[in-house]
């Protein structure tokens, strides 16, 4: 008998279910998808037809099979399509045949030799301009066949030539390709039931359907017999090694690139399912060899066909195995039907994938980025000469672009408004390329002048920092001041004793937020006053600035003095946001005697009109532990801690808030402060005024705990607790669907 209860595991479809159910659906989605695209692709690269289809094939079941991608499905792309006709046109089929299959060894090496991550750090601009251009070379090419013309060779021709070829116009080919342009462009606005049918598959079946009753005569795919006698074995090129090598490596990095591309589409649509990369590159290579060997298009993992298997429901590789298997038979049993299609159809299904691959999104990133001049120049050099010189020169010009911007230096001196003093801002990494302007700006300071100089950089070289120090000893010694305030991750002092590295941003954190570095010789008081003025209080005075006539605080924050308790830290808030009480136990007396508290109470609500009042308390209280273990001093503390005896009895009668931080693995001291805080909020609900600025101005109380061994604030209810994430969303069952400030009372 089974024991498995769990209803989930029960109805999960597994092995065959999962083929037959999902799989084996979007198999048939993305064959069609498929088909007219590997035919079209392999009439424009000027190879077979069967070249293209038995590319197909073997994307399917070779690198569908080897792959490390589930869902990813590969054939012949429109992005090789240049390169394999340039190919064809130099060296001919069968040599780009061989071509083919060096370019599988050369990606099978990438993946063994671990680049799958490393060619990610290609700057995506300029795999958008590559992209973009082999798009526009597309486009240009079959515009001319979709007129009834030839490809031309060149991007430059085809446009030379484009007037003439608009004069000898065959009106049957331009109405079939128009049709399919149209189709593809407006498939998406039809109705849902109409758009399960792939846009491609229908606008090649509506244009073949067209050209049959067109009076005209169309131009059609020719075959001479069988598919498979346009065939040929590979054979080694004529031409020089050079060559042929650079046309090797061209596809593989093209194939390579595009792969992984696809990759991290797919990745992002199913982040479960992630892609050995170094595994697909080698998948990808064998499936290469394999096209090269029997003569068939290179491939790659295509986007399109990989989205289209996601969105049609795929969960393993049968699905992509299943569609190369769909397209062998259609080659095989279905030769009549190709030799039907117009070669203007496929024309106008290429021209649009073409301009497909020019993304508007791209080129806004470019210019919102300040890449727009690697992304054109990209583009250009692959339309007018190269795609390999395209990436090339896009790479190069991304590198210069990224190292002026690593390098480059904000530098200005100016007066301050109002004032006899100087402001010298340097800001980025100052090095001795900055020397020129560095001297410029410092040269404009008058000689007896009193300088700040505001130093906000993340990379000091020993020549910046020496011109530095000797201007300042020649300022002073002219009569003038110079104070240097370092709010960078650097420091001139750094220099006295090593070679310069590159400051973290963690060490500004650690400068601002972690304790004093105790020292024997040095008061700590004094030491983190000289730091403070060193690198904080020149940030913090224009803050300080707006907040000279008054103060308007947005909370009363009632908390410990526990000196580990750092509220504007755990708050992110900065002067003039807290109203801070601190006491023993963040402990208000229910009796009112506590003349402190009260006066608070009646400051901050009635004079500030603070709009919440907070009470926090913390993990390892010493107040609550004396608390809990009835310790007696014989000394002004009892006194005190007696106000926190009503907490001990409601933690010790069952508090909902005990219960609550017990089942989240808190220790009883922790839970008594816990409760202590719940306790305080209640007390703070019955005060008189507090209840009036609740009634009347909306005034919110809210509870906190800081964990000090893990860093996080949780939040104290009056019936529980419950986490609060880095939105500032409250988390947790009991409050999945209540604000962080909505605290009932």
């Amino acid at each position: 008998m089974s024991t498995d209860t769990d209803p989930a595991r029960r109805t999960t479809p597994t092995g065959l279910a999962v083929v037959l159910r999902h799989d084996l659906p979007a198999s048939v989605v993305v064959f069609l998808v498929a088909l007219p695209l590997s035919i079209g692709i392999a009439v424009a690269a000027g190879a077979p037809v069967a070249a293209g289809l038995l590319a197909a094939v073997v994307g399917g079941l070779v690198a569908g099979l080897l792959g490390g991608s589930a869902l990813q499905v590969s054939g012949p792309t429109a992005s090789l399509t240049v390169v394999v006709a340039e190919s064809i046109n130099q060296f001919g089929w069968a040599a780009t045949c061989f071509i083919t299959l060096g370019a599988g060894v050369l990606q099978i090496l990438f993946g063994f030799g671990r680049l799958g991550r490393a060619a990610l750090a290609i700057a995506p601009v300029v795999v958008h301009g590559m992209l973009a251009g082999l798009g526009a070379v597309i486009a240009l090419q079959q515009l001319h066949v979709l007129l009834g013309g030839k490809s031309l060779s060149s991007s430059w021709q085809s446009i030379v030539q484009l007037p003439h070829q608009l004069t000898s116009v065959s009106r049957g080919d331009a109405l079939v390709g128009a049709v399919v342009i149209v189709v593809m462009l407006g498939w998406r606005y039809l109705p849902s039931a109409v758009r399960r049918v792939p846009a491609p598959l229908a606008a090649v079946v509506l244009a073949t359907g067209l050209a049959m009753v067109l009076p005209t005569d169309v131009a059609r795919i020719a075959l001479h017999g069988s598919l498979f006698d346009e065939l040929a074995l590979p054979r080694l090129p004529g031409g020089g090694p050079l060559a042929v090598g650079l046309a090797m490596v061209t596809i593989a990095l093209i194939a390579s690139v595009e792969t992984l591309l696809s990759a991290v589409a797919v990745d992002r649509m199913r982040p479960e399912r992630r892609t050995d990369l170094d595994r697909e590159l080698v998948g990808q290579g064998v499936a290469n060899m394999v096209c090269g060997l029997i003569g068939a298009l290179p491939i790659a993992a295509v986007i399109v066909r990989s989205v289209t298997n996601v969105n049609a429901g795929a969960r393993t590789k049968a699905s992509t195995m299943l569609h190369g298997v769909w397209v062998l038979i259609f080659a095989v049993a279905l030769v009549g039907v190709v030799q039907q299609i117009p070669k203007a159809a496929l024309a106008g299904l290429l021209i649009v994938i073409g301009m497909g691959l020019v993304k508007l999104a791209h080129i806004r990133s470019a210019r919102r980025t300040g890449d727009l001049i690697v992304y054109a120049a990209t583009v250009l050099v692959v339309v007018f000469a190269n795609l390999l010189l395209g990436m090339l020169v896009g790479l190069a010009l991304s590198f210069a672009l990224l190292l002026w911007r690593v390098v480059r230096v904000a530098i200005a001196a100016a007066p301050v408004p109002g004032t006899a003093r100087w402001l010298v801002t340097i800001d980025g990494t100052c090095t001795f390329l900055a020397l020129p302007r560095l001297s410029a700006e410092l040269a404009r300071v008058p000689a007896t002048a009193t300088v700040t100089v505001e130093m906000t950089v993340d990379f000091l070289d020993h020549a910046a920092s020496d011109a530095l120090r000797e201007w300042a000893q020649q300022h002073e010694t002219g009569g003038g001041t110079v104070e240097f305030v370092e709010m960078g991750a650097v420091r001139i002092a750094d220099l006295a004793s090593g070679r310069p590295t590159r400051g973290h941003a963690r060490r500004l954190l650690d400068d601002a937020l972690g304790p004093w570095r105790r020292t024997a010789r040095v008061d700590p008081v004094v030491a983190g006053v000289a730091a403070y003025h060193r690198g904080h209080a020149h940030v913090v005075r224009p803050h300080l600035g707006e907040l000279r006539d008054g103060q308007n605080p947005d909370a009363l924050f009632l908390t410990c003095a526990d000196s580990r308790i750092v509220p504007n830290v755990i708050t992110s808030s900065g002067p003039g946001d807290l109203f801070t009480v601190r006491n023993i136990g963040n402990l208000i007396p229910a009796d009112g005697r506590d003349t402190s508290v009260e006066a608070a109470l009646v400051y901050a609500l009635d004079v500030l009109r603070v709009r919440s009042v907070v009470v926090c308390g913390h993990s390892g209280c010493g107040a609550m532990g004396a608390l809990y273990r009835g310790d007696v001093t014989g000394s002004g503390l009892d006194d005190w801690l007696a106000h926190g005896r009503p907490t001990l009895k409601r933690f010790r009668g069952g508090h909902p808030v005990a219960a609550a931080a017990a089942a989240a693995g808190f220790g009883e001291i922790d839970q008594l402060g816990m409760v202590n805080v719940a306790v305080q909020l209640e007390t703070l609900a019955r005060h008189p005024l507090v209840c009036r600025a609740l009634v009347e101005r909306g005034v919110v109380l809210s509870g906190l705990f800081f964990d000090i061994a893990t860093a996080r604030v949780i939040r104290i209810r009056v019936d529980g607790i419950s986490e609060i994430d880095d939105a500032g969303r409250a988390c947790g069952p009991d409050v999945a669907s209540r604000p962080v400030t909505a605290l009932p009372v």
